[in-house]
């Protein structure tokens, strides 16, 4: 029996994201007199929401009919859309894919949709907790998941109990859901306890960064949504960048990279600054300002690493299982599908047993099942993978095929001496910010310093020796807000050195670590990036 302080619910789910709010207000509607809890570790609900994000409406609209006339956030409508093939000097015009149309979509920040979508659950008498991060599950005697135990706060960095210790309480549930968003530190642990991805595909990710712009009068075209590929990235690494123009003169800026990348060299956010300055970019964002900045990996791993949805006492849903649609960039509507679905069987039968199947079966598994071949088609360099994706479009998904990930996105990365970096030719950087540490400062991050590590690294001698002769410490260069440091031990050698404080809980290190011993954990609850209006 626990010591700590429990609370009993019929549902708990973790994570107050698009999935995990819709599936908490459509267990409301089916099934008002459940009691129903959330979880957020963010200090507030979208404090940690990033996307890039353009909503397809129709699964919101379903959820919440009224939606367009109560939502106080901002929703540009989608008016033009445009596709380009960078060169280091010309933007070359393609033509659209049919998965990036956007007509009838509207370009949203998913922080302020987030936290919407949180007043619209506590008015319907759910309990939303934010600032308290689920660390670890609860099992039942016969190993069924039966909740959660939130982690504990006031830990010295020494893990010692200070005087402003409070023992987290377990949250108790007779179904948990798991809606942490992109891999997720307890689906983590629940996929490959209950081995969950046996017979799948490695999962595969992307690195994603988004800044927000205020531009000089004029210069937004409001509606305009435009896609590139190519430059400064080669041709055999996969990524692209966005552009999404918004009211009040001003514009999302974003930039993924392929996780999958073979480069040790390659630096993920001085692309993604690169890409800033080119010819086509830089004159819309010259004299304007950076008003707020993120980063964050995405599930792209899509049908074929698709794990099984249930367990014992639990689901996964939203990018937490991975239902993210890459090849149309997009991820909202998704999490909102699988948040329903999840809501509508609980409702139904009353047990996690049957989603996976119901899931998949489902509009939403079904759209990701026919562009599962795009993405993968993108290993052998960008114009077979563009020719690919026209092949898969045209025949609606139905080849007799499925291409597969053989490997995780870790073991892709490529000793120094077996890869021969490319010339990137990048240029002069003069536009914001200047460096990572410039960028965590727009993030707006708070981490309590005297907290512990919250991002474990197994053995840190491979730091120093091994990590460095075969690939030259490449979390320097993958983490995207300098957590990762490589500092004079003091006797002529290197040693690491982790900067938590910076993280702004990407979890690029969690996936992209070439050895597997890097582990990111939650942090004390409230802690991490304070996004606004991305």
């Amino acid at each position: 029996m626990s010591d700590r302080e429990q609370m009993q619910y019929d549902f708990a789910l973790v994570g107050a994201g698009p999935a995990g709010l819709s599936c908490a207000l459509r267990l409301k509607q089916l099934k008002p007199e459940a009691s129903i809890c959330v979880l957020e570790k963010g200090s507030t609900v979208g404090a940690h929401s990033l996307s890039g994000a353009v909503l397809e409406p129709g699964p919101l609209e379903a959820l919440l009919p009224n939606w367009r006339a109560s939502y106080t956030g901002m929703a540009v409508p989608a008016q033009h859309d445009e596709f380009h093939f960078l060169t280091a000097s010309k933007a070359l015009w393609l033509p659209l894919p049919p998965t990036m149309r956007n007509h009838g979509n509207f370009i949203v920040s998913l922080s302020q949709l987030t936290a919407w979508l949180a007043q619209q659950a506590e008015a319907a008498g759910i309990d939303v907790f934010a600032g308290f991060a689920a660390e670890a599950s609860i099992y039942t005697n016969d190993g069924a998941v039966a909740g959660v135990r939130v982690g504990d706060m006031g830990l010295g960095k020494d893990g010692v109990q200070g005087p402003n210790y409070t023992a987290g309480v377990e949250i108790l549930a007779g179904t948990t859901i798991l809606a942490e968003g992109c891999r997720g530190s307890i689906a983590k642990q629940l996929i490959r306890q209950f081995r969950l991805d046996e017979g799948k595909s490695p999962p595969t990710f992307g690195l994603g960064f988004k800044e927000l712009w205020q531009l000089p009068p004029g210069r937004a075209q409001p509606g305009l949504i435009r896609h590139s590929a190519g430059w400064p990235l080669d041709g055999g690494t996969y990524g692209g960048s966005f552009l999404y123009h918004l009211d009040h003169d001003r514009v999302y800026v974003g930039f993924v990279v392929g996780l999958d990348y073979q480069d040790p060299r390659l630096q993920p956010f001085e692309a993604f600054q690169q890409f800033k300055h080119h010819p086509s970019v830089k004159p819309l964002l010259t004299g304007g300002e950076i008003l707020s900045a993120g980063a964050r990996t995405i599930a792209a791993g899509g049908w074929q690493s698709l794990p099984k949805l249930e367990m014992p006492g639990a689901l996964l849903i939203g990018d937490a299982g991975g239902t993210l649609n890459v090849p149309k960039i997009k991820g909202i509507h998704q999490a909102i599908r699988s948040g329903v679905c999840a809501a509508e069987h609980l409702a139904e039968t009353g047990s996690p047993a049957g989603f996976d199947a119901r899931w998949r079966a489902s509009p939403g598994g079904r759209e990701l099942r026919k562009v599962r071949n795009i993405k993968p088609g993108f290993k052998r360099g960008f114009w077979w993978g563009f020719a690919n994706g026209a092949l898969e479009t045209l025949t609606a998904g139905h080849l007799p095929w499925t291409l597969r990930n053989r490997v995780d996105d870790a073991a892709q990365l490529k000793r120094l001496d077996a890869y021969p970096s490319p010339d990137r030719h990048w240029v002069t950087r003069t536009l914001p910010p200047r460096d990572r540490l410039s960028s965590v400062f727009f993030a707006g991050n708070t981490h309590e310093e005297s907290q512990p590590v919250h991002l474990k690294v197994a053995d840190t001698s491979i730091c120093a020796t091994r990590c460095a002769q075969e690939f030259g410490n490449p979390c320097e260069r993958f983490c995207p807000a300098n957590v990762y440091e490589m500092v004079d031990n003091g006797q002529g050698g290197k040693m690491l050195h982790i900067n938590a404080a910076n993280c702004v809980h990407c979890k690029a290190c969690d996936i992209k670590d070439p050895y597997g011993i890097i582990t990111w954990t939650t942090p004390e609850g409230g802690s991490g990036p304070n996004y606004q209006d991305l």
